[in-house]
């Protein structure tokens, strides 16, 4: 079979450790054999970031505003221990943030949902996907500590000269007191990414805060998602059969815990952050089992792995030790991305070997039973084999093969 032709490029966003390790091995043995790939590559990792003062960061995003696709891998968000032992000049920023910020994207994360694993809630047999607002909230977040009673306010100063002053409170004893954010630009962007990315996958939208209590703040959020879906998007969930529902966030969790699944979960930053970790555990219990997907308004889109870098993993295999390390979503977020780049272009071909790598993959781990150590141990019914990374990857290869030479181009 001759290499698929692709006919633009994506972005690849290179990252850190045992990720960066697997990211290379999972091009190479299952992606330009098959096609020829067009990449824009930009290099972050650590070091690099470390001598162009993050800006390779800057460049990739705005790199993604031009092409429309990327891929990416796992990369450092490095603290004191990192920076020590990288020598790095500061500790820089998260390039996810970075990203996110520049493309003023919403974050998707679905689980990959396979026969053999079980989700822990046992109504779930559909995909949940956590659509997360990563933009201000508690992440950008200004914290005071006191120590002597006194008064608190919240002060905002306009351009134009106006000023509103709003008491906090009157404290007795020593506390603490956070202050954040968020704009109304970037929750627009937030719920159009939202039901733009609903109408794509064909699903139901649900958000939830708590605006009973939060009676501004999460208030906001509400209306402007009820603004958004009736002015622009009300008629074609309508002419689709698709629904949105608000509910306040303590009735979504317990109505969730009693659906299919199925569904797209819009929740503000912190909310969503806690909520994808949690619903990657109920599915799998493996990050390794769960894709990312970053949409902005204009239609940007980057695919990742929802998990880190594996540092453990990766001193292991500096050792020269075999891991077990779960590829999977690194798989998904090269198929992601590559399907995505064949819808824009209406490259069928393209289209095809994603779903296809997909398949493979899927194949590998319900027919096969061949599993890596994260899934093998909740794998119901057992394992056939246990297998190393590399292992892994090889066995999808074989099925990919096989798929291939079953499938019209």
């Amino acid at each position: 079979m001759k290499k698929i032709a692709m006919m633009n490029p994506i972005v690849e966003i290179d990252g850190d450790e045992m990720a960066r390790v697997m990211w290379h091995w999972v091009k190479e043995k299952l992606i330009e054999p098959y096609v020829d790939l067009k990449v824009e590559y930009y290099d972050l990792h650590i070091k690099v970031r470390d001598e162009t003062n993050d800006e390779i960061t800057i460049r990739a995003a705005e790199a993604i505003k031009r092409v429309g696709v990327a891929v990416k891998c796992a990369t450092i968000t490095p603290n004191a221990e990192r920076v020590k032992e990288y020598n790095l000049k500061k500790e820089w920023r998260s390039p996810n943030a970075t990203i996110r910020e520049i493309l003023d994207g919403t974050l998707f994360r679905a689980p990959i949902i396979v026969s053999n694993i079980k989700p822990a809630v046992r109504f779930w047999t559909k995909p949940i996907v956590v659509a997360r607002h990563a933009f201000g909230d508690i992440y950008s977040g200004i914290g005071i500590r006191f120590d002597e009673p006194g008064e608190a306010y919240l002060v905002y100063r306009s351009v134009g000269g106006r000023e509103y002053t709003v008491k906090i409170g009157s404290f007795s004893s020593p506390g603490v007191i956070q202050a954040y954010y968020n704009l109304d630009k970037s929750i627009y962007s937030f719920a159009r990414a939202v039901f733009k990315y609903a109408l794509i996958f064909n699903l139901d939208v649900w958000f939830a805060a708590k605006e009973t209590i939060s009676k501004v703040y999460d208030a906001r959020f509400k209306e402007v998602f009820q603004e958004v879906y009736e002015k622009e998007f009300r008629e074609e969930f309508s002419r689709r059969g698709l629904k949105y529902e608000y509910y306040l966030i303590d009735d979504a969790y317990s109505r969730a815990m009693r659906s299919e699944g199925g569904f797209v979960w819009a929740a503000k930053n912190y909310d969503g952050d806690v909520l994808s970790d949690m619903i990657a555990s109920a599915y799998s219990g493996s990050l390794a089992m769960m894709t990312s997907e970053l949409l902005s308004p204009e239609g940007y889109y980057m695919a990742e792995a929802a998990h880190g870098t594996v540092q453990r993993h990766y001193y292991k295999y500096l050792k020269g030790e075999k891991t077990s390390t779960n590829p999977t979503a690194i798989i998904f977020a090269w198929a992601k991305g590559l399907r995505r780049r064949g819808e824009l272009d209406k490259n069928s071909d393209l289209i095809k070997f994603a779903e296809a790598l997909e398949k493979a993959v899927i194949k590998t781990i319900e027919v096969d039973r061949i599993m890596t150590q994260d899934i093998a141990k909740v794998s119901d019914p057992p394992v056939n084999m246990v297998a190393t990374t590399e292992e892994f990857i090889e066995a999808v290869r074989k099925n990919l093969e096989h798929i291939l030479q079953h499938q019209e181009f």
